[in-house]
């Protein structure tokens, strides 16, 4: 693991191998932090943080260029927590175990963290490099990016210097982004007092789906993988209906802006259908691979025999919840018409999980428009409200608007075809960046986004290129010099 210091550029490298042995899932900041804040101070360099957690370094122009704009390079310093169900992995504890793989670094079964830590390294190598030439820069590290933004929230009016802004967490090399989705949280809950009476002869079943690639529910939604939720309740389904299964507990997903990977289910049933449970577990994950042919390599559907539950979800709420799961919309659901392959609005059922008489399920809603993103959280709210279902959501957070008359855009279009000689492209992204609520508060910053190529954010295959990376570090500094 050490070798990825070794890397060129090795400052980026440095740093981001230094990232990757503190823990920093999203929530618990204090490590990272305290790093950064150390980092700041060791360099003599201006070095704050606000009331909400965030960090920011200020580093002055080079000899020359006092007079031109600030930068402020931006990223977060959380990472998404997500692991393989077969490898002991303690984010609040482990470092991450990376590696070289050819032209990629990945992790053993777990996140890489290259989202945002390669954005992170970026910045902090620029603040270390005494020789590079640019004018005022500042880089500010967020917190708690991942689940809530709550470090761009927080941000407060004037803190901030910049009158450009570098926001260093997209993850396609040759691509600018000018705009993204914006986003809102969907929490429906069903209260139940729990059946204890379980009919005699039957017998308990653990359904278990695993091995689906899961990945970013902005990044890689329009990709068409499996959501393991619905397919487990796809399935639920039959076994309720057709073989008197009764459902005991379920638990699927479990971060909401990840594609959820794996799901379990505690069935009984029957003795006498067991044999018929099992084969028709067989059917259907026979099914699920001829459906997913050529996107998930690896879906993995078993039961096995389990102790027997102490009490059952009540059956009314059993098929509520299973009829809502299966009318729920998921996915892609819009794309932009300007911005042609581009997605607009998407749903993320994330989590579904039943404990303690009481049965939550979490939806990730995304959209470049704030009236779809307003009328999909609506239909959903009707879908689970049918169900009996407590539900709640609020405005979110807005989307950033393209401006294609940014005057940074052009300098970057021309320091890009400069350096490789070819146009990059200009996107709108579908995930959610941090630009759009900074934007709130600091409306006369220009604005892009940009990154190497990193493949499949908020998943244990995450990985990043090797050569992008160091295409991106000269994409970064000759703009800096230009600006």
């Amino acid at each position: 693991m050490m070798e990825i210091k070794t890397l060129s550029p090795q400052p980026v490298w440095r740093y981001f191998y230094d990232l990757t042995q503190i823990p920093r899932p999203t929530g618990h900041m204090e490590a990272v932090t305290h790093f950064m804040l150390a980092f700041g101070k060791e360099l003599k360099l201006e070095t704050q943080q606000d009331e909400v957690g965030n960090v920011l370094i200020r580093k002055p122009a080079y000899p020359g260029m006092e007079n031109h704009k600030t930068v402020t390079l931006q990223a977060h310093l959380d990472m998404v927590p997500q692991k393989n169900a077969s490898v002991k992995h303690d984010f609040l504890k482990d470092p991450i175990n990376a590696y070289i793989d050819g032209d990629w670094v990945k992790a053993r079964e777990t996140t890489l963290g290259a989202d945002n830590g390669m954005g992170v390294a970026f910045a902090m190598a620029i603040l270390a490099d005494k020789t590079l030439k640019h004018g005022p820069i500042e880089a500010l590290f967020t917190i708690n990016e991942e689940e809530g933004m709550d470090g761009a929230f927080g941000l407060k009016p004037n803190w901030l210097k910049g009158e450009i802004l570098l926001n260093c967490d997209s993850e396609e090399e040759g691509v600018l982004f000018v705009g993204c989705a914006g986003g809102a949280d969907l929490n429906a809950s069903l209260q139940f007092k729990e059946d204890t009476y379980i009919p005699e002869g039957d017998v308990a079943v653990k359904l278990s789906l695993t091995g689906l690639k899961g990945g970013h529910s902005g990044v890689d939604i329009h990709l068409g993988r499996a959501n393991a939720n619905k397919l487990m309740f796809r399935l639920l389904k039959e076994a309720v209906r057709d073989y008197g299964a009764r459902l005991s507990s379920v638990e699927g997903g479990s971060l909401r802006n990840a594609i959820p990977r794996e799901a379990v289910a505690v069935v009984t049933i029957p003795g006498d259908n067991v044999e018929a449970l099992w084969e028709l577990v067989s059917d259907y994950q026979e099914m699920y691979r001829e459906e997913y042919k050529n996107i998930e390599d690896h879906i993995s559907l078993i039961a096995e025999m389990t102790d027997m539950p102490v009490t059952l979800i009540p059956e009314e709420i059993q098929d509520d919840l299973i009829n809502a799961i299966e009318g729920c919309q998921n996915g892609v659901l819009s794309m932009l018409a300007d911005f042609p392959g581009t997605v607009e609005s998407s749903s993320n059922l994330a989590i579904v999980k039943s404990s303690n008489e009481l049965i939550e399920v979490k939806i990730l809603v995304r959209s470049s428009s704030e009236s779809r993103k307003e009328a999909i959280c609506s239909s959903l709210e009707s879908i689970f409200s049918l169900a009996g279902a407590k539900v709640e959501y609020d405005e979110g957070y807005g989307g950033w608007q393209p401006n294609i008359d940014s005057p940074i855009l052009k300098i970057m279009q021309g320091t890009y075809e400069d350096l490789f000689g070819k146009n990059p492209e200009v996107r709108v992204m579908h995930a959610g960046l941090e630009c759009g609520i900074i934007q709130e508060n600091y409306p006369h910053m220009d604005m892009i986004s940009i990154g190497p190529d990193l493949q499949h954010p908020h998943s244990p295959d995450e990985r990043v290129s090797i050569s992008s990376v160091a295409r991106t570090w000269n994409f970064i500094t000759t703009t800096l010099a230009r600006l």
